[in-house]
């Protein structure tokens, strides 16, 4: 059985910034471990330790019995195909070179075909074609691909020969988090590295995952922001915070107690020994005193010298590490007494039509499995209903919607949309200062002074001359947020806000909301933050959209 080990454990950043020093866990035969913190705090860069993505500047990362990953986004390039995610983690060590030979010497005989049957090239590329499928059978690819077709037969309803080379963004996401998470749990790795495995997952398939995990012979070490799932899958918390790590022998339930009582041991510590160092510099200074009248006690000044400074050079306990204190100002405004108004409104393709009344300062969570149109509904309103020409406060431009029917927003109903996937390629490449510095018909310009209070009440004002391109998913999504504050949005429209939030981050937002004068529609798939909604609109699969009285996540 699989186990991981991380001894003293140092990174450094490219910039000379030390991550984090001296980490030290482990994860036994068969455990199953969270790692949790802050947005920014290294976790993913953890994980790329422990797989030898990275190499640490000092101490020892240790495993045994083979390591599959399954990353963020499972697929990392456009055009990717499920074959392609077999050389990229998914598939036993032995499989991956070969199954990336295989996968290049196919698209060179594409190529060189296109140049002509009987040019030099083409023949080339054809015996490397044939050499890279003997290396593959003889690899045991063939053995595999039984595997994956058990598993795509399950998850994507068809074999493996008809979804193995289809494009990956013909899957949805939950469709890939779910297929990549079922390969590997049917492969012979013993150590799993899943991050984020549940982001995009509807309820049954978050479900899914949890049994998954718990049921697993593997040890299995997870990144997730989602406290429902952390709460049923781990059996020990590995939290990464002020520059180190620590661990949390129970489960989370008891992780936040226990959390709090280490922070008031440090606490009393830090106490103790400023006590103890006040004592030695006092004792210092009165032999100093006496010792410059009285010879005799130049022997007893030396002593104290050495033992304040032996002490000093031992340095104090650890600092408790900081709470983060965001403070997300979503002030929204007053409206009209109906803010949404959908009459015989159909989704095309997804929905048959359907009636909905959103009255001003609603919490609307809008449940459904995936594919049954949530989304775009949320993007329907968020381009101003069917009147676009409204106007939109929206944090990105918002695709058409095809539809029928009707759906209006009521008097000064400015909405603002936050979406899922934080894809802003016209953003990527600024600095989060110069996008607060750009000014556009949504929000004012702020200069350097009122950007930087701004990102500091987002815990982003390290990250201020970053491009937001290189910001965490978490980082993203709390910038993001904060553009919707600024646009002043009175109708908030959230499609999975918490899927990338750190702890704290998704609970400054349920604070924040709270206090959101406005009306506010939120696509989720989080339990934990559902519980703070007081209406439910139920997507279903057979295209029927209905008001239940509590959330229902028995969905498919």
């Amino acid at each position: 059985m699989g186990y991981i080990n991380l001894s003293d454990v140092t990174y450094t950043l490219p910039d000379g910034r030390t991550l984090f020093s001296e980490v030290s866990f482990r994860v036994g035969e068969g455990s199953k471990a969270a790692l949790i913190g802050a947005n920014g705090a290294g976790k993913t860069t953890l994980l790329n330790l422990v797989c030898g993505d990275l190499a640490p500047d000092s101490g020892t990362v240790t495993s045994s019995g083979g390591i599959g990953r399954m990353r963020q986004l499972v697929g990392m390039r456009e055009g990717d195909r499920p074959l392609a995610l077999l050389a990229a983690g998914l598939a036993p060590p032995l499989l991956r070179a070969p199954g990336k030979a295989l996968i290049d010497a196919e698209a060179a005989v594409a190529k060189a075909e296109k140049r002509g049957r009987l040019s030099n090239a083409a023949q080339e590329a054809q015996a490397a074609y044939v050499q890279a499928i003997t290396d593959w059978g003889e690899a045991g690819g063939y053995d595999y691909e039984v595997v994956c077709d058990t598993v795509a037969t399950s998850i994507l309803h068809a074999p493996w020969d008809e979804v193995k080379n289809r494009p990956l963004s013909t899957l949805s996401g939950g469709e890939q988090k779910r297929f990549a998470l079922h390969l590997l749990l049917a492969g012979d790795d013993e150590v799993l590295i899943l991050d984020e495995p549940d982001n995009f997952l509807d309820v049954p398939g978050k479900r899914d995952l949890e049994r998954a995990v718990r049921d697993s012979e593997k040890t299995i070490l997870l990144v997730s922001h989602d406290r429902e799932v952390l709460a049923n899958t781990a059996d020990q918390v590995v939290t990464v915070e002020a520059g180190g790590a620590w661990v949390h022998g129970g489960g989370f339930s008891t992780w936040r107690e226990a959390r709090t009582a280490r922070w008031e041991r440090f606490e009393e510590l830090r106490r103790r020994w400023d006590e103890k160092h006040k004592q030695l510099r006092d004792q210092m200074l009165m032999y100093k005193n006496k010792a410059a009248y009285n010879s005799d006690m130049a022997s007893r000044y030396r002593a104290a010298q050495t033992r304040l400074e032996k002490f000093e050079e031992a340095g104090p306990p650890p600092e408790p590490p900081r709470d983060q204190n965001i403070r997300m100002r979503l002030e929204g405004g007053r409206t009209g007494k109906r803010a949404v108004v959908c009459e015989s409104l159909e989704l095309e393709d997804l929905t048959f039509p359907f009636d909905l009344e959103v009255w001003y300062g609603d919490r609307v969570a809008v449940l459904g499995a995936n594919g049954t149109g949530k989304s775009h509904f949320l993007r329907l309103l968020a381009r101003g209903g069917s009147e676009p020409e409204d106007g939109v406060r929206s944090s990105q431009p918002v695709a058409p919607v095809a539809h029928e029917g009707k759906a209006k927003l009521g008097a000064r109903v400015y909405p603002g949309m936050f979406s899922q996937t934080h894809e802003h390629p016209e953003l990527d490449a600024k600095t989060l200062v110069e996008i607060l510095w750009e000014a556009d018909e949504d929000r004012p310009s702020l200069d350097l002074g009122r950007a930087m209070a701004a990102l500091g009440r987002y815990e982003l004002s390290g990250q201020a001359e970053q491009a937001f391109g290189q910001l965490s998913g978490g980082q993203q999504a709390r910038f993001m947020i904060l553009l919707l504050e600024l646009a002043g949005a009175t109708c908030l429209l959230l499609d999975e806000p918490t899927d990338n939030l750190d702890l704290e981050s998704a609970e400054a937002l349920e604070t924040g909301l709270r206090s959101f004068e406005g009306t506010v529609l939120a696509v989720t798939h989080d339990r934990w933050f559902t519980r703070g909604f007081d209406r439910f609109v139920l997507f279903g699969e057979d295209g029927e959209v209905t008001e239940v009285n509590e959330p229902v996540w028995d969905v498919r």
